[in-house]
Order: structure tokens, then sequence, then C-alpha cells
């Protein structure tokens, strides 16, 4: 997946705990671009035809063994050739040894070269991971997301309409709050949304006529989250007396954010109603359609009359 977005190298190094064999004096940060890393073994035989500068390389067992089996002239030249593509660091796993020739071409070259005790295959999972959140796209969405019975539930609706209060009592009720007022979204895979808040307005709250509060320390660490999959969407607005909504649930409607499409409900706000008994309902409800049943066919069903499995769709705002 290609992203527009970068993620600096200290933060991985911090982030992974890697030792730093070599890092190039008075040279900024280098900054990761790519969401794939590269083994170099069929390159360190001479094939370039395909190769991506902007990879993180990782030499594991294998490429050492090979490099090992070289004469010193031959490896000098094979690792030399590698790093004169000038890609943003190389990365020995297993806490395997320096060839002193890597250090060399490094030098020369201006190439960061890392190391970590992982293996190969847990340590490129996990830094792929990591790569795939870190520059996924993103947009930022005015609403809340909370999690209520470990479902992701984004709240949108026009400024004023009660996103923040209804947060608040859900917080009470021994829900999470992830974000408030901005959401920033980031699509990590092809079927995954994850939001979260930006970092200087994480974990606080606006209630018009009270302020400024902070959810974590008004109500403690096991009130917030830092990150949630968004599994469900929920557009608040104000009672339509002329519009007529949904009661049955029998259609499916559906949110598209960054391309993929989220279960989607529209809630009408008037004096009256308990939003937070209401959300944790559909959000138990949501499980249960997740996990193949629903309730409105059912009875459709035990009343004899068919169902017709209709959808819609909104694009998100």
């Amino acid at each position: 997946m290609n992203s527009s977005f970068t993620v600096p190298l200290s933060r991985l190094i911090k982030e992974f705990s890697l030792e730093k064999i070599y890092i190039p004096p008075d040279q900024p940060d280098v900054m990761i671009q790519s969401t794939d890393i590269s083994r170099p073994g069929l390159n360190l035989t001479g094939f370039y035809e395909y190769f991506d500068p902007k990879r993180i390389q990782v030499v594991g067992r294998m490429e050492y063994a090979y490099l090992e089996d070289l004469s010193e002239n031959s490896r000098r030249q094979r690792i030399f050739e590698l790093f004169e593509q000038k890609f943003p660091c190389l990365i020995l796993t297993r806490g395997l040894d320096v060839f002193p020739e890597i250090l060399e071409a490094a030098k020369q070259n201006g190439v960061t070269v890392l190391r970590t005790n992982e293996s190969t295959s847990s340590f490129t999972g996990a830094i792929i991971s990591t790569l795939n959140t870190e520059l996924a796209p993103r947009i930022t969405r005015h609403g809340v997301l909370i999690e209520i019975y470990g479902e992701g539930v984004l709240l949108l609706g026009e400024s004023g309409v009660g996103k923040s209060e209804t947060a608040i009592e859900l917080v009470k009720r021994g829900h999470r709050l992830v974000a408030d007022d901005a959401v920033e979204i980031r699509r990590v895979s092809n079927k995954t949304l994850v939001g979260s808040s930006p970092e200087n307005i994480r974990h606080f709250l606006e209630l018009r006529g009270i302020g400024i509060i902070n959810a974590r320390r008004l109500f403690g660490m096991g009130s917030v989250k830092v990150s949630e999959k968004i599994d469900m969407v929920v557009k608040m607005e104000v009672w339509d007396p002329e519009k007529v909504y949904d009661r049955m649930g029998l259609e499916e409607e559906f949110a598209t954010i960054l391309g993929l499409k989220i279960p989607c409900h529209t809630i009408p706000i008037k004096p009256g109603r308990n939003l937070a008994i209401i959300l944790e309902v559909a959000a138990m409800n949501n499980r249960q359609k997740k996990m193949g049943y629903n309730a409105a066919q059912e009875l459709m069903h035990n009343l004899g009359m068919p169902v017709e499995e209709t959808t819609a769709s909104w694009e998100a705002y």
C-alpha cells in the first residue's frame, strides 16, 4: 500500500529497541516512505531490475549464509553494489555479526546499519504492521469515537447535536473514549479502519456550559483508549417529524470512509431519548450481526413474511 506519509527512522529504532551499528553523522533523520520491506537475497546475486530504494532492507540468516560462503573479494563487491542503491537502512536480525565490508560500504554511502536479536520472520511481521499503521492513508472527521462493549463506534453529526454529551454518559457507564471533536481515521488494511485522536487534544472533551474536561484525569485510565477499530458509524441528527426513520432494521445502511463500507445507523435526537442506552444496544446488535444473527430477519421469518435484503449507502462527510 503506497502512502504519501512518512515515519522517522528514529521512531522505529526506539519502538523496536534496535541496536545502532552505524548512523551517518551530521545527517537529518531518515524518513521512511514505504510500507514494504525487502530481503535482498536476489539482489546480492546481482539482480537489481525491480529494486525499490525506498524500502528497508532486512538481512537474515539466509542472506548472511550466502555472503559468508563467498570469497572476500566477491562478498565486498556484492555488498558495495547493494549499498550503492542508497536505501534507507539495513537491519540485521538474530544478532548476526556485522561483516567489515558492510560497515565500510555503509560509511562510504551514508546508509544506516541496525541490528535486532529478534528472528527474521517475527521482526519483519512486526515492522510491516507498524509501517502499515504509521503510513496508512488517513482523513480527519469531526465527530466522536468511543469503544462500546469492544465495538468502535464513530459518532457523526452537526455541531451541538449532543455527541460529546452522549460520549461522557457512555464513559460514566464504563465504556472508553478514544477521540472527541477530531477523529483521525487510518485505513490500515483493505478491510480495517482505525481511529485515534490527535495527540495534542487526546483525552480532552468539550461540554457546552461546562467547558473542557480531561476524561483520563476525571474518570481514570480505564475510561480512555488511544486507538480503536471502527466497527460502526452512527449519524446523529435532530428529529425530523417529516422523515421516515427505519424501525425494523431490515435495510442495511453503510457509510463509505476511505473507500471502505462501514455499517451505519441514523439516530434521531429529541428530548426523552436515552442515547447512551440506544448506542449500547446498537453496539451489541452490531456484534450479533457480525456473528450471523439478525433479529429483524428472524422476526419476519416467524411472521411468515419474505425478507428482501436491500442496502443503502451515504458518503461520510
